[in-house]
C-alpha cells in the first residue's frame, strides 16, 4: 500500500477539484481525505488530499511527473507531494528551559509524534542529561556575540549532515539569523507567550501580573526575519484571576506553551499547514 499526501494552491477557477479527483482515479488511486479552501479576497484555491494506491507498480516519481504535466502546468499550481513512508526529521534547539523539551520528547517516546529526532542542539549544557535519558544525540554549540556566525555554520553543518526537514525552537533563547531562515523557510517553528507586543522583555509574566491581566496565552509560529511576526500555526489562551500569583501565571503559561507547541509540531509533521502571504491555512 502506497499512501501520498498532496498540498496544492493556485488561482481559483472552475473544474480544479474534478480534474484532480479524476486524475487520481485514472491512476487507480483511492482518495481517503480531501479538504479545500478558497480565499475569496485573494481568489486563491487551497487543497490537501490523501490518496492510497494498492498496485505494486506505483511510482511516486512517475506520479509527480504526470501530475506536473497534466494538472500543475494547466492550472499553474504550486504543489508538494509527500509519501507516508517517509517520516520528517525534526531538530530541536533548546537553551535552559526544559518544559517544552520534556513534553516533546515524552510525546515522541510514546509514539504520538510521527517524526524522527536526529539530535538536539543547545547553546548551554544544562539539558544534556535530558537528551541522554531519551538516547538522543546532544550537541553543545555556545553562542556569543563574537561566535554567532561560527555557531550557525556548525548548526547548518549538522542540519545538512542529518538531512533535517524542519527545526523547532523549544524555548531556544537566541535570535535566529536570516541565513538559517533562508535555508529553512516556513520550516522553523517557535513558541512564545501571547503577551507580545504588550509585555516584552525577559519577565513578561511579572509585567502582566502588575497589569492584572485576565487571560494568558501562547503562540506558535514560523520564524521570519521580523521577530515574532511569522505565520501563526497554533494559539491557545486560559483565563486567570486576581488570585493568581506570578508563579501561578508562569506555571499556567508553561502548560499552554507545551500544548500549543506540541500541536503546532503535529500539524507541521502531518503536512496540514500551508503558508500564503504570511498567513496559514490549517487543515483538519
Amino acid at each position: 500500500m502506497n499512501k501520498i499526501t498532496i498540498l496544492i494552491h493556485c488561482k481559483d477557477r472552475r473544474n480544479i477539484i474534478a480534474s484532480i479527483t479524476n486524475f487520481i482515479s485514472e491512476k487507480k488511486g483511492n482518495i481517503v481525505y480531501l479538504d479545500q479552501h478558497v480565499d475569496r479576497q485573494q481568489n486563491i484555491f487551497f487543497m490537501r488530499l490523501e490518496s492510497e494506491f494498492e498496485h505494486d507498480d506505483f511510482s511516486t516519481e512517475l506520479f509527480k511527473d504526470s501530475f506536473q504535466e497534466n494538472l500543475a502546468n494547466k492550472f499553474n499550481m504550486k504543489w508538494r507531494i509527500y509519501s507516508s513512508e517517509t517520516k520528517p526529521k525534526m531538530a530541536l534547539f533548546v537553551s535552559k528551559y526544559d518544559h517544552c523539551l520534556y513534553d516533546l520528547l515524552g510525546r515522541y517516546n510514546s509514539g504520538e509524534l510521527n517524526l524522527e529526532i536526529p539530535f538536539i542542539i543547545s547553546n548551554h549544557k544544562d539539558l544534556k542529561p535530558i537528551a541522554d535519558s531519551f538516547n538522543i544525540p546532544f550537541f553543545h554549540i555556545p553562542v556569543t556575540k563574537d561566535s554567532k556566525t561560527e555557531a550557525e555554520n556548525k548548526q547548518l553543518e549538522l542540519l545538512e549532515k542529518y538531512n533535517v526537514d524542519f527545526i523547532v525552537l523549544a524555548r531556544y533563547m537566541q535570535i535566529v539569523s536570516g541565513k538559517l531562515i533562508d535555508k529553512y523557510p516556513n520550516k522553523i517553528i517557535n513558541i512564545h507567550h501571547s503577551f507580545l507586543p504588550a509585555f516584552v522583555g525577559a519577565k513578561p509574566y511579572h509585567s502582566a501580573y502588575k497589569r492584572g491581566v485576565k487571560i494568558i496565552g501562547a503562540t506558535s509560529h514560523y520564524v521570519t526575519e521580523e521577530l515574532d511576526a511569522g505565520p501563526i500555526i497554533e494559539q491557545d489562551v486560559a483565563s486567570v484571576t486576581h488570585t493568581y500569583t506570578i508563579d501561578d501565571l508562569i506555571a499556567k503559561g508553561r502548560d499552554l506553551e507545551k500544548i500549543v507547541l506540541a500541536n503546532a509540531v503535529k500539524l507541521h509533521a502531518s503536512r496540514k499547514v500551508m503558508v500564503y502571504n504570511n498567513k496559514t491555512v490549517i487543515f483538519s
